[in-house]
């Protein structure tokens, strides 16, 4: 409400002198989360002498892209990165896609069963992925399906996470806009496609941001359905780096490759965090 005194408007949570408080939090907060990022970037382009210099070295006096150059020489990093690279961005527009679709009549229409479809889906948040390895490792080698990027990709093609959360997202659009829709002619789809997708790419960031990191750092399954260098995905290859020559390599190298493991997911969240932030806040204040 208005102070005629003062002129101005008063707004709930406004503290001007407790924001420098929030600010440094903020800024240690920060700086407690990116010391050993920037510590591995660091140690990565460092010779071999100043790593274990005392006291530490943070800004290296000769960098150098040696442990880069030996990280590549002595694996297969690019078919590592190649194969990890086409499952992330294979399953996430597939998840993405499926998730979409499944959630698409979840949310949007009334058909009988609609809740139990609703309970199925959500109760699989309560089995552990692990429990499917082996009938799915069974059935996938029945089909000479394993060792192969289509074993990696396929089985992840969904999941219940992102189903909830479009469904939230594709309740939220409001039914009159829809039935202006129908009114000037447009199809189901055409509302699905031209309309609901765009106005909700917030949440569709969000799944394909989980997705995508998800898929990236996936270990178990592609460690149990590869047994080659020509389908490993990177975190299998560095298990196997480090577990093989970890004890006889340098330090820079091992942070020379998990630099790179990092970098890709790193980026991709840049590019997304935009709509990435707008879907947490939505998912934060709606109703």
């Amino acid at each position: 409400m208005q102070d005629h005194r003062s002129g101005r408007v008063g707004h709930a949570g406004a503290s001007p002198a407790g924001r420098p408080l929030l600010y440094v939090l903020l800024i240690v907060v920060a700086a407690l989360w990116g010391a050993p990022l920037l510590w591995m970037l660091v140690t990565s382009i460092k010779p071999e002498s100043e790593i274990y210099a005392y006291p530490p070295v943070w800004i290296p006096a000769s960098p150098t892209l040696e442990a880069y150059a030996a990280l590549f020489d002595r694996f297969p990093m690019l078919v590592w990165f190649k194969n990890s690279a086409i499952v992330a961005i294979l399953t996430t527009l597939l998840t993405v896609a499926v998730d979409a679709l499944a959630a698409y009549p979840l949310a949007r229409m009334q058909f009988p069963g609609r809740r139990i479809v609703m309970g199925v889906i959500f109760a699989t948040f309560l089995l552990p992925y692990e429990l499917l390895f082996v009938p799915l490792f069974l059935g996938l080698n029945s089909y000479g399906l394993v060792d192969s990027l289509f074993s990696l990709t396929v089985p992840a093609s969904a999941n219940a996470f992102g189903v909830f959360l479009l469904t939230q997202f594709f309740q939220a659009v409001p039914k009159e806009l829809e039935e202006a829709a129908t009114i000037d002619g447009c199809s189901r789809f055409g509302f699905f496609w031209r309309i609901l997708l765009p106005l909700t790419k917030p949440g569709l960031a969000t799944v394909a941001i989980f997705t995508f990191v998800a898929s990236w750092n996936n270990f178990f399954w592609p460690l149990i359905a590869t047994n080659s260098d020509a389908t490993r995905t990177l975190p299998v290859g560095l298990a196997t780096l480090v577990g093989g020559a970890g004890m006889s390599m340098k330090q820079s190298v091992l942070m020379a490759s998990a630099v790179a493991a990092t970098l890709p997911t790193a980026l991709f969240f840049l590019a997304l965090q935009r709509h990435f932030v707008r879907g947490i806040a939505a998912t934060g204040v709606k109703g």
